[in-house]
C-alpha cells in the first residue's frame, strides 16, 4: 500500500467491499451480532478504507470526528501506518453532564470503553497539505477535552482479526462521550495528563497522555495526514479521539465504567444494548 492511498492512486475496491459494508451497517442498525467477518478480509488498509468509505456513504448520519487507534508493529502493512481511523457520527456523540451517560454496546459482539484525550479543530486544515509532522499539527489550533470512546462492533473477534477488520467496521467505534476542556494543553507537560478507568468500581487500567506512542501531537499529525490522503481533509469543528489512554477495557450491557482524569474531571458511563 502506498502512503499516498485514498483518492491519490486509489485502486478499485474489492468485489465484495459493498457486501462487507452492507453486512456491518445492517447489523449495526439492528443492534445484532455477526457470527464472523462477512466476506474475505480486505488484503490491506487501502481496501479496508474503501469498505469504510462505502459504509460511511450508506450511513444515515454525518461524521463529526474520528477515532485514532494504534497498530502494533507486527500488524502493520506495507503502508507503514502505525495508526488507523474510524468515524464518529453526530448522533453517537454525547456530552458528559456530571451524571451517568448511557453508552450502546452490541450484545454478543465486542464492547469496551477507552479513556481518551479529544482534540477539536479550531481551523480548517489546508486541503493541499497531505503530510503533517507532530510540530506542524501542534501549530494548527485546537482545543483538548477529556472523553470516553465507546469501542463496540457487531463482530466479537474484531480486534483479534486485526487492523484491516477494525477499519472495515467504522474503526470499532460506536460513540464518543465528551467531557470538560483541558485549558492550554500545548503548554502542559503530558506527564501531568493522567487517567484511570474503573469497571464496576474496580480499577482496570491506568495511564494518561504519555501512553500514546509519540504523545498527543503524533496522534493529531496522523489524523491530519491520513484524512488528507483519503480525500477527507479535516475541518474546523472536527473531533479527534487520540487513542486509548489507559487501555481497552471490556464492558457488557448493564455494567458501569468510571474514567477519572487527574485534576480535570471524571466521566461515568453505563453500558446498554445497542439497537
Amino acid at each position: 500500500m502506498s502512503n499516498e492511498h485514498g483518492i491519490h492512486g486509489q485502486t478499485p475496491p474489492p468485489d465484495d467491499a459493498a457486501a462487507i459494508a452492507h453486512a456491518f451497517t445492517t447489523a449495526r442498525r439492528a443492534g445484532q451480532a455477526l457470527p464472523g467477518f462477512p466476506g474475505l478480509v480486505p488484503p490491506d488498509l487501502v481496501a479496508a478504507y474503501q469498505v469504510q468509505d462505502l459504509a460511511i456513504a450508506s450511513w444515515d448520519d454525518h461524521v463529526v470526528g474520528w477515532k485514532v487507534g494504534y497498530i502494533a508493529a507486527e500488524r502493520r502493512d506495507a503502508s507503514g501506518d502505525d495508526r488507523l481511523l474510524g468515524p464518529v457520527f453526530s448522533r453517537q456523540l454525547k456530552n458528559a453532564t456530571g451524571g451517568t451517560v448511557d453508552i450502546p454496546v452490541f450484545v454478543g459482539g465486542f464492547g469496551a470503553v477507552e479513556a481518551e484525550y479529544v482534540l477539536e479543530l479550531l481551523e480548517d486544515a489546508p486541503a493541499a497539505q497531505l503530510h503533517w509532522s507532530p510540530e506542524q499539527a501542534e501549530a494548527l489550533p485546537a482545543r483538548l477535552y477529556i472523553g470516553v470512546e465507546v469501542a463496540s462492533s457487531p463482530l466479537a473477534t474484531i480486534n483479534e482479526l486485526g487492523p484491516r477488520v477494525v477499519v472495515s467496521d467504522f474503526g470499532n467505534n460506536n460513540g464518543l462521550v465528551l467531557g470538560p476542556e483541558i485549558a492550554d494543553w500545548t503548554a502542559r507537560d503530558e506527564t501531568d495528563l493522567r487517567a484511570e478507568t474503573l469497571i464496576e468500581g474496580e480499577v482496570v487500567g491506568t495511564g494518561g497522555a504519555t501512553r500514546l506512542p509519540g504523545g498527543l501531537r503524533a496522534a493529531y499529525a496522523f489524523a491530519l495526514s491520513r484524512s488528507a490522503l483519503r480525500g477527507r481533509p479535516l475541518r474546523r469543528g472536527d473531533l479527534i479521539a487520540t487513542g486509548n489512554a489507559t487501555g481497552i477495557h471490556d464492558i457488557t450491557a448493564g455494567q458501569t465504567a468510571l474514567v477519572r482524569f487527574a485534576g480535570i474531571g471524571e466521566i461515568a458511563c453505563r453500558a446498554v444494548p445497542a439497537g
